[in-house]
C-alpha cells in the first residue's frame, strides 16, 4: 500500500522546484494533491502533470503572505476533498547578496513576509483544520540557512531560522492533538533559485557538499513524504538537514 493512500496533501510553492517535486512525490504515494502557488499557471501545469500520471490534483493561485488568501485556499481544499491531512509549506523567495548593514528595508520586509509570515499563515489555517478533524502532519521547508549563518544573506537567514523556531513551537503546542510538525533544511538542491544564487556568489556548490554533488528536488520530496507518513510516527519538532553532509 502507498504511504499516503487517500490522504489529502496541501503543497505551497507547488508550481516549481521543491514544491513541484513534493506535489508529484505525494501523488505517487497515493495522496490527492492541492498545488498552491502564487503563479496559477505554474500550479495548473503541475496539477495537470499529476493527473496525467493517474493522480488527483487541483491548482490554486495563492499569495501565502496574505492570511485571508491562505484561509480561503484551505477552505477550498476541504470543500473539494473533505479533509487536509498533510501539508508541505515550500513557498519562498531568494535574496540578493549584501552586507547586513546594507540590507534595504523592503528586501528585509519581503523576506519576513514571504519566507516566515507565509509559513505562519499557512500553518495557522492548516492547524485549525487539522484540529477539527483530529490530526495531521505539517512539513515546513526551511533551509541550511535555518540552522547556520550564511554570509550576506541576513534577511533570508532570519526568516529561515524563524521557520525552524515556529516549527518547534507548533510541534510542542499541538503534539497531544495528533498533529506532528517538522521542518526540512535543504542544502544545495538543483532548483532555479539555487542556480541563480550560485552564479551570483560564484560558487561551485557541488564542491561544498561532502557527498560530492548537489541534491535533487525529489530527494527533499522523499523526506517530506516520510515525515508525513506513519513511518515517522514518533518524529515531531525536528529540523532535518537533507544536504549531502553540508551541515555536518
Amino acid at each position: 500500500m502507498a504511504l499516503l493512500e487517500n490522504k489529502v496533501a496541501f503543497i505551497t510553492g507547488g508550481g516549481a522546484g521543491i514544491g513541484r517535486a513534493c506535489a508529484v512525490g505525494f501523488a505517487a504515494e497515493g495522496a490527492r494533491v492541492v498545488v498552491v502557488d502564487i503563479n496559477l499557471a505554474n500550479a495548473e501545469d503541475v496539477a495537470g502533470e499529476v493527473r496525467s500520471a493517474g493522480g488527483e490534483a487541483i491548482a490554486l493561485g495563492v499569495d501565502t503572505s496574505h492570511g485571508a488568501a491562505v484561509e480561503e485556499a484551505v477552505r477550498q481544499t476541504v470543500e473539494t476533498y473533505g479533509s487536509l491531512d498533510c501539508a508541505v509549506n515550500s513557498a519562498g523567495v531568494g535574496t540578493v547578496a549584501q552586507l547586513f548593514a546594507d540590507i534595504p528595508d523592503d528586501d528585509w520586509d519581503r523576506q519576513i513576509a514571504i519566507n516566515l509570515s507565509g509559513v505562519r499563515w499557512s500553518m495557522k489555517y492548516q492547524l485549525i483544520q487539522m484540529r477539527k478533524q483530529g490530526g495531521g502532519n505539517i512539513v515546513n521547508i526551511s533551509s541550511g540557512a535555518g540552522i547556520t549563518a550564511v554570509p550576506r544573506a541576513g534577511g533570508y537567514v532570519a526568516a529561515k531560522h524563524g521557520v525552524v523556531g515556529i516549527t518547534k513551537v507548533a510541534a510542542i503546542d499541538h503534539a497531544k492533538e495528533n498533529i506532528r510538525v517538522n521542518a526540512i533544511c535543504p542544502g544545495y538542491i538543483l532548483t532555479p533559485m539555487t542556480v541563480r544564487a550560485a552564479m551570483v556568489r560564484k560558487l561551485d556548490v557541488a564542491e561544498l557538499c561532502p557527498i560530492g554533488r548537489v541534491g535533487q528536488p525529489h530527494e527533499i520530496a522523499d523526506a517530506a513524504v516520510w515525515l508525513c507518513s506513519e513511518k515517522s510516527s514518533f518524529v515531531t519538532g525536528v529540523a532535518l538537514p537533507v544536504d549531502g553532509g553540508f551541515a555536518a
